[in-house]
């Protein structure tokens, strides 16, 4: 029995600990139970969790709740994410160092010291949302055998000839001082200046050219206009003089020359963009760069050497103007490539990198992901726009400290190309040699795997594709059984980098889909709608609701939208998660107390009272219609359909239509079975109202489950969230039943609301009500009328009730005296 008001502060740290002291979602490989296997996003290692994670990863687990019950054995194992640039700027940012101006080594270990200090707390945060994870099966992307995979991947990729190394223009990240992959890009609106610049032909004509990169003038190599511009025709061939740096370079027709932009003439640089990077390319045109890897200008820069691009580009611009050259200026706002990671603009530099090759599979990867459930369906629709706009292989390579180091080094004398054998995974060059070389006629590769290298490795990660002895994970996972796994939730940003390069690595090592299904969440938004962040100071700490309210709170919340929805942070929904754990809660109380010598037994639901099958049937329309909502992966339709059936259906009318059998005392055989049948009645519904809630609503479910139903159910389950999902129950007569009862329940409210006009009491009397409906009561058996009138006349306090048919439903409640001793006025509902 429960007493008192329910208080989630201790209730949920105690069920969090005891299901992870009980192993309650502990997975079973040897279990005889069909296995579903969700590959768990890693998160960042990031100090604390953000409203973001909470949403998607409560969305992801009100899914595995509900599979676990559904009889499944969820294989649901938990990964973090150590590695790469992320951790790095983390262990800059609290250590207050720079891994530029520390030796490699002590920079590694201190990322792995500090990983150690606060992963604890942060992997703390996901079980205080009532993650259902299986904490004993928890890995990290940089422990050996994470690395082990991702160096195997790596192995399998270049022996199948899928991995290249070159030297070509790639994505660079001034500020990070990395290369980068299309997929860590983003488009920003950032304001810049459109200038109109004077350039000179050998011939001395003039001629316009219009840029916002004035800094990359030293780094003009070419000049195009279009082949059929008839303004430019006899430029054509000639030669230009570049202004301030004086180089000359030729004119040539090329048709990416856009008449409409700007002058018309196009002003190719190494490197500006990726068009220039192609451009040069087909042309054959030799490089000439002016930017350095950390953000400065070289020497081909001549005066403006060593300034950064920004006060470069400033400085030319100002030298142009006083010089006459700069013609027009005028201030724009237009999309810029940024760094996802820093928010840096991306240069295009000249750098030897390691890529994956996926431009020439691009249908290969549209065909993979139409072979995948998509929930909802429309990111499958973004899925393939990404791959149908790729333009780059994906660059895997990474010039930082901390990472998975490639399997890889370079004989010293010839450049050759020496890989690991695998039987030797994990390895690190900078401190081994492979079999049959000497360390000092190698020089080992420096750079490390892009941290998506390894997390497209996560469905191999966790069903052991490398058949490790000793594996992070549970080390009787087959590979062979359990790939490809069952789901993949995620975030709908990570859809270009984590869903796109998983599937690559599936197709290309397998042959497979990575996975069966795949749920796409939502972004969070402030309550205006606008996007988190500190310099605005509207972010939402998970910690911080959970204070105010609970983790059920929080979880309600999530569960108000449907996957792929992004969700405004709104304090409201967060009141009515707390009033709906009050309401179960305080329903629990009611319904325990007159249950506590009662002992569970099966009833035919046709054997029950009218109103109890009615109740039912209802219930019946709950199971189902949450139940489709599950396994459609909108956990959002379970939560409307259990709230509202528990609010309206079973505490506004039920149990108000059963107190007065419930609270009846009479030994006789009519009131004993009424009372039976009212009992049986409110511990089948309140249960299965606890099992369809509990996927969400995890902790205060468990509370109430323990503290009555875990004593009487046969099976003694440790756990509401091991119990079966509840079954319909069916009833020949269910038709009849539904009918009647709504009957009863319009009466009922018309009485209500008649009351309430008269600001009566609800326990007070009326006279006579009179309802015609186009439910014939005839149809009911003798005994089920005689217990239809008897509970409308108990919870409308009714003399007397008459009930007929007729083609349009109408009510009619005779007046009595009222509070003053008026009487009052009949009423009358068409």
């Amino acid at each position: 029995m429960i007493d008192g008001n329910y208080d989630p502060k201790i209730s949920e740290v105690k069920w969090k600990e005891y299901w992870e002291k009980e192993g309650i979602f502990r997975f079973e490989p040897k279990s005889a139970k069909a296995a579903f296997t969700i590959d768990t996003p890693p998160p960042t290692v990031s100090g604390a969790m953000h409203i973001g994670h909470a949403f998607s990863y409560s969305q992801q687990d009100f899914v595995a709740r509900y599979k676990r019950m559904r009889g499944f054995n969820v294989y649901y194992p938990f990964g973090t994410d150590d590695n790469g640039l992320p951790t790095e700027r983390l262990v800059e940012k609290l250590k207050k160092v720079k891994s530029t101006r520390m030796e490699r080594l002590d920079f590694i270990k201190l990322c792995r010291e500090t990983i150690a200090e606060i992963e604890p707390g942060f992997v703390e945060d996901w079980k205080r949302i009532g993650m259902s994870c299986d904490f004993s099966q928890t890995y990290s992307t940089i422990d050996p055998y994470c690395i082990k995979t991702s160096q195997k991947s790596f192995l399998d990729l270049y022996k199948k000839k899928l991995i290249f190394r070159k030297s070509s223009p790639s994505m660079w990240c001034v500020s990070c001082q990395t290369a980068i992959a299309q997929a860590e890009l983003e488009d920003r609106e950032l304001g810049s200046s459109f200038i109109d610049v004077t350039f000179k032909t050998t011939e001395g004509e003039n001629m316009t050219i219009a840029t916002t990169r004035p800094e990359l003038l030293p780094a003009c190599v070419m000049v195009f206009v279009h082949p059929d511009d008839k303004r430019y025709k006899k430029l054509q061939g000639k030669r230009a003089i570049v202004p301030i740096f004086g180089q000359e370079v030729p004119i040539l027709a090329d048709e990416s020359a856009d008449p409409k932009k700007g002058s018309g003439i196009l002003m190719i640089c190494t490197y500006g963009d990726r068009f220039d990077a192609d451009a040069i390319k087909r042309k054959g045109v030799g490089a000439k760069t002016c930017i350095t890897k950390d953000g400065k200008m070289n020497e081909n820069a001549g005066a403006y050497a060593g300034m950064t691009i920004k006060d470069a580009r400033k400085a030319i611009t100002r030298e142009l103007k006083d010089k006459g050259l700069l013609t027009k200026e005028k201030q724009i706002v237009h999309a810029v490539n940024v760094h996802d990671k820093c928010g840096t603009e991306i240069e295009f530099l000249e750098t030897e990198q390691w890529f994956i090759s996926v431009i020439e599979n691009k249908d290969k990867f549209i065909e993979a992901g139409r072979s995948i459930n998509w929930y909802p369906d429309s990111m499958r629709v973004r899925y393939e726009h990404w791959v149908q706009n790729l333009n780059w292989d994906w660059c895997i390579s990474r010039q930082r400290h901390f990472g998975v180091p490639f399997p890889v080094w370079y004989e010293k004398k010839t450049g050759k190309v020496v890989v690991a054998d695998e039987s030797d995974l994990p390895v690190d060059p900078m401190s081994q040699a492979p079999k049959g070389y000497k360390k000092e006629d190698l020089t080992p590769e420096k750079d490390i795997f892009d941290t998506w290298m390894t997390s497209s490795m996560t469905p191999g990660i966790i069903t052991n594709w490398v058949k490790d002895k000793n594996p992070s994970v549970d080390k009787d996972v087959r590979f062979e059984d359990y790939y490809p796994t069952s789901l993949r939730p995620q975030a709908h940003d990570i859809i270009r980098t984590w869903a796109f390069y998983t599937i690559v690595k599936g197709m290309y090592h397998n042959n497979k889909i990575p996975w069966e299904n795949i749920i796409v969440s939502g972004n969070v938004a402030d309550p205006k709608g606008e996007k988190m962040s500190k310099s605005k100071g509207n972010v939402i700490h998970p910690k911080d609701v959970i204070e105010k309210y609970s983790g059920d709170v929080l979880r309600f919340w999530a569960a108000s939208t449907k996957m792929g929805e992004d969700l405004a942070y709104n304090e409201k929904e967060l009141v009515t998660g707390k009033k709906f754990a009050t309401k179960l809660w305080n329903a629990g109380k009611f319904c325990y107390s007159h249950l506590t010598d009662y002992t569970p037994e099966e009833i035919d639901p046709c054997e029950l009272e009218i109103m109890d099958r009615w109740l039912i049937a209802k219930y019946n329309q709950m199971i189902s219609e949450a139940t489709k909502g599950y396994e459609s992966y909108n956990p959002s339709e379970g939560r409307r359909v259990v709230e509202n059936f528990f609010w309206h259906t079973f505490c506004d009318n039920y149990l108000e239509i059963v107190k007065h059998r419930l609270y009846a005392e009479g030994d006789d055989d009519k009131t004993l079975k009424a009372k039976r049948s009212a009992r049986h009645t409110i511990y089948t519904v309140f249960l299965g109202v606890l099992k369809i809630a509990a996927p969400i609503m995890c902790f205060v479910t468990e509370e109430l489950y323990h503290a009555y139903y875990s004593k009487k159910e046969e099976d003694g389950f440790k756990s509401i969230h091991l119990t079966s999902w509840p079954e319909e129950k069916r009833c020949k007569d269910e038709k009849i039943s539904l009918e009647a009862g709504e009957l009863a329940v319009s009466i009922i409210s018309e009485v209500r609301k008649y009351k309430a006009a008269g600001q009566m009491s609800m326990k007070a009397e009326v006279g006579r009500i009179t309802a015609k409906s186009p439910f014939d009561v005839e149809h009911l058996t003798h005994e089920d009328r005689d217990w239809l009138r008897e509970d409308i006349l108990n919870t409308t306090k009714a003399q007397e009730l008459e009930i007929g048919k007729a083609e349009e439903a109408e009510i009619r409640i005779a007046g009595t005296t009222g509070p003053a001793g008026q009487k009052e006025p009949d009423h009358k509902k068409p």
